[in-house]
């Protein structure tokens, strides 16, 4: 059993850093969707704390076309603050799909129009100046509904 985390074109390291801890921690599959901000080499991974890499299920794709070539058929829920249906609305199920945007844009408005059904967000005051939460927190926030949905399969 397995939630799959999908950054599309994530672009600060720290983030991604965070992501993939919480993926390893929760036998998640986490998916990058080039470009990415950063690169993957050892050391830029060493100097974000990646320590754990070996531990990430790690899926790296050229591009979002690829991706959706790749997975388009799958369930995948869109993390987005044009979301009108809010994450603890969504159903989770084993193999779902989660896709973030980047941290400056989000997700592209195509995909969103494209799956609107599909488009869920975090409850959050609209009198704020704040665009979003942060990436690492959001992705945190959707995929531990998720797990308690699922009844944290092969966590302790």
């Amino acid at each position: 059993m397995s939630i799959h985390i999908v950054l599309v074109e994530p672009e600060i390291p720290p983030n991604t850093g965070n992501i993939a801890r919480t993926a390893a921690a929760t036998d998640s599959v986490l998916h990058l969707v080039k470009p990415l901000g950063f690169s993957l080499d050892e050391k830029s991974l060493r100097r974000a704390g990646l320590d754990y890499w070996p531990y990430v299920r790690l899926e790296i794709h050229e591009s979002l076309s690829g991706f959706m070539e790749e997975y388009g058929d799958r369930r995948m829920w869109l993390a987005t603050t044009k979301g009108e249906r809010l994450y603890t609305r969504a159903e989770f199920r084993d193999e779902d799909m989660i896709l973030f945007g980047r941290e400056t844009a989000g997700l592209p408005r195509e995909l969103i129009d494209a799956r609107k059904e599909w488009a869920i967000r975090i409850p959050m005051s609209r009198d704020t100046r704040l665009r979003s939460f942060n990436l690492s927190n959001a992705a945190n926030i959707v995929l531990f509904e998720a797990l308690r949905q699922l009844d944290f399969p092969g966590l302790e």
